[in-house]
């Protein structure tokens, strides 16, 4: 599945049963990752975080917010990450 992060315009790779944070490291792409950090938006696409309650609130879960450190793809994905940037 692919991965596209907005404003930057970078992508990545992930497999099932993969954290986003972690297919996004092994890309060469850093994204904030200090506890509640990494949160990010979802444009278009569909995640299943792999905890039952990620530490988001209703309000926040119903704006489309997630966090991508307990997050798994589920198809291809376009996320609001204005903090990604590639380390190579």
């Amino acid at each position: 599945m692919k991965v596209r992060l907005e404003p930057s315009g970078l992508d990545f790779e992930t497999e099932a049963g993969t954290t986003l944070l972690k297919a996004a490291e092994a890309a060469g792409i850093e994204l904030p990752s200090s506890c509640r950090t990494c949160i990010c938006q979802l444009v278009s696409g569909q995640v299943r975080h792999i905890v039952e309650w990620p530490g988001l609130s209703l309000d926040e879960k119903d704006e489309g917010w997630i966090l991508p450190c307990v997050a798994e793809a589920l198809n291809d994905l376009t996320l609001d990450a204005p903090g990604a940037f590639s380390v190579f």
